[in-house]
């Protein structure tokens, strides 16, 4: 007789791969140990004494406590290459790795959120130039992964402090959409005295493209006609960035 088979089932038929029934609140001993060890190493070296997909383990245990989540780990490290793109992953791209439910999604999204928060909160309020490796960092962390084009804009004060940042635009895999009027139009309503302007290519190669340098010179004579500055348009590829500034784009001839 099966005394486990009225046990309701923890997770939804797409969460569950060749898992034995057990009864709530079981966990076989070698994945106890398995997970003490994990956990064990993390609190020790960092992250740093975790591969990708054990780090991604640590993630997954909470989302499913019963399962060896280790096979799913791999699966989604394979699938879309580091820790880092399955976080950036949208909903329906997760979906698509058997085993990955709500459960897991939303776990994996929380983590994101809460990376994306610490490294805008290095940014805020501070002096761009005393922080530029943070504001690099962050542009990264939110834009490097993305499967579509992203336009997003820092607002800074008279100081260089940053006010803000929003993203102004969404775009496809190649192309966004930037209005220089409700760039500048935004600037206004936010008594921003200077502009970072900030997008990610698909592609992961940050080389601007004409469109770009021209989109950029169209934005900064919005700006200049009403004192505004454009310090600095970067672009954010995969495990690189390109700066106009450094680059000299700004003193090119359109």
């Amino acid at each position: 007789m099966n005394h486990f088979a009225e046990v309701p089932s923890l997770f939804s038929d797409d969460e569950i791969i060749e898992a034995v029934p057990l009864p709530k609140g079981t966990v076989p001993s070698y994945m106890r140990d398995h997970r003490k060890r994990l956990r064990e190493r993390f609190v020790t070296g960092g992250a740093a004494a975790l591969p990708d997909y054990e780090l991604l383990e640590l993630v997954l245990f909470r989302a499913i406590p019963q399962r060896d989540v280790k096979p799913l780990a791999s699966d989604l490290i394979t699938r879309f290459g580091d820790f880092n793109r399955v976080l950036s992953a949208s909903p329906d791209q997760l979906k698509q790795t058997r085993g990955v439910g709500d459960a897991v999604i939303t776990e994996l999204k929380i983590v994101e959120a809460a990376a994306h928060r610490l490294s805008r909160s290095r940014i805020m309020r501070r002096h761009v130039l005393s922080s530029w490796d943070a504001l690099v960092d962050y542009c990264h962390t939110t834009m490097a992964h993305r499967e579509t084009e992203q336009f997003r804009i820092i607002y800074l004060d008279t100081k260089n402090t940053v006010i803000t940042d929003e993203e102004q635009a969404k775009g496809t895999v190649d192309h966004v959409p930037v209005y220089p009027r409700e760039v500048v139009k935004r600037a206004l309503e936010l008594n921003a005295s200077a502009l970072i302007l900030v997008h990610n290519h698909p592609s992961g190669d940050p080389t601007p493209s004409q469109a770009d340098i021209d989109m950029t010179k169209q934005i900064e004579t919005a700006a200049n006609a009403l004192n505004i500055t454009v310090h600095d348009h970067l672009i954010i590829g995969k495990s690189r960035e390109t700066s106009f500034r450094a680059e000299g784009y700004f003193d090119r001839s359109p």
